[in-house]
């Protein structure tokens, strides 16, 4: 059974994006330094060719990767994101009592996460520990970075 992936529209169409450009416009990139690596002559000692055809490989196997992925993928809309809890597709305002700031997050999925745009994913130490928790609920979170205590000051929609 394939695990299905929850993104938000953004997500999907990250997604979608990359698939249509590896199949338009890599795959013909690939395709062509095939070409002129082959008219260089003996493959023996072709590393130009060797490359290109790792290159090849990489992108076709990124392709049936997203291929793949999108075929068990579940979009989350507006709709579903609720401000009652923490979920994917919240917005998060964050008290962090060790640090003594403020902070907010977006929680994605972790094909969405941009940790430099404050989109962390919910499989991250931070966004774990906050899917499910409430405004005023307290949470110790674990990070490579150290140990902090977090307070959900506010919720809302991404």
């Amino acid at each position: 059974m394939e695990k299905i992936l929850t993104v938000t529209e953004e997500g999907l169409k990250k997604l979608t994006d990359e698939l249509e450009y590896l199949k338009t416009v890599k795959r013909k990139e690939v395709t062509e330094a095939i070409r002129v690596a082959l008219s260089f002559g003996d493959l023996s000692e072709n590393s130009e060719y060797d490359e290109a055809k790792t290159e090849q490989a990489k992108v076709e196997a990124r392709i049936a990767e997203l291929e793949e992925m999108l075929k068990n993928i579940r979009i989350i809309s507006d709709d579903d994101i609720h401000t009652d809890s923490v979920n994917i597709g919240a917005k998060v305002r964050l008290y962090n009592k060790t640090r003594d700031m403020e902070i907010e997050y977006s929680i994605v999925s972790s094909i969405e996460a941009n940790p430099l745009a404050r989109k962390i994913s919910d499989q991250s130490p931070i966004g774990n520990a906050l899917i499910g928790t409430k405004v005023g609920d307290c949470v110790t979170v674990e990070t490579p970075g150290g140990t902090f205590e977090l307070e959900i000051l506010e919720i809302s929609r991404a």
